[in-house]
């Protein structure tokens, strides 16, 4: 898998964690959905990913937008 892709999937997985969780706990987890949107659009223009970061390191092959 590349990073690009699991950097995709990460970003899902935590969409819809705390979209259950404003469900099932506090609708203040939205907020975590909005951070995670805001993160996507940020590195949509700078390239600048943390999670991309962190899944290199722990050896995913490059894709073509985080290398």
């Amino acid at each position: 898998m590349s990073i690009d892709r699991a950097v995709m999937a990460f970003a899902g997985v935590m969409v819809l964690l705390s979209l259950v969780l404003s469900q099932l706990h506090s609708p203040y987890w939205l907020w975590f959905t909005a951070f995670v949107g805001a993160n996507m659009l940020q590195a949509s223009f700078t390239g600048f990913c943390p999670a991309a970061m962190v899944f290199k390191k722990l050896g995913f092959q490059a894709g073509t937008a985080f290398s």
